[in-house]
């Protein structure tokens, strides 16, 4: 049996509609709330597979989604290039060295980073009941590098088109490495 959210993706009709929403585990769950609590910040909780692939399936006992987002972040990626990733209370997410200053190159790549990710795949497609769809995910190369560059997120992404354009055989290296990481973490 093809679920139903992947039927309906390879252009099938469904007499009623698959639904999944982004951010499921919902920072609104009382559940999640409590893992959250227990467990401390993102970064913990995104790397303990049997936490984080109990808060993808949170909401599928609780809602019964046709699609599971898998709990991660995009920037695991630059995580496992070799950049310090931190998540401090009340701020987003800080990536160092910050690339505005530092050669992609010079980064030490620790790929293992990613196992606790793998893990957790495996026990989230374990753990599904058939006719749900495991959904991955990862950001697109240049939001990625926009982070990698600057440290940090930003509304106008300045400091990351003002690298771009000052060295734009650095800023094609970078974009170059996190594709071929992102393709190999999603294969």
């Amino acid at each position: 049996m093809t679920p139903p959210l992947l039927s309906v993706l390879k252009g099938k009709h469904a007499d009623v509609p698959p639904v999944w929403l982004m951010r499921q585990a919902g920072r609104y769950l009382p559940e999640y709330r409590a893992l959250r609590a227990d467990k401390g910040g993102f970064l913990e909780l995104a790397t303990d597979p049997a936490t984080a692939s109990e808060i993808t399936l949170q909401p599928i006992r609780r809602f019964s989604f046709d699609g599971a987002i898998l709990f991660s972040d995009i920037l695991m990626v630059p995580w496992a290039l070799g950049q310090a990733l931190s998540f401090g209370p009340g701020e987003g997410p800080q990536l160092a060295p910050a690339l505005a200053d530092h050669d992609i190159d010079s980064l030490t790549p620790a790929l293992d980073r990613l196992d606790p990710v793998y893990e957790t795949v495996r026990r989230v497609a374990a753990a599904l009941p058939p006719e749900t769809t495991l959904l991955g995910f990862a950001g697109s190369p240049w939001t990625v590098a926009t982070y990698m560059v600057a440290g940090q997120g930003s509304r106008d992404q300045h400091e990351t088109r003002e690298f771009a354009y000052r060295d734009p055989q650095a800023f094609a290296r970078i974009i170059d490495v996190v594709t071929e990481l992102t393709i190999d973490y999603l294969s």
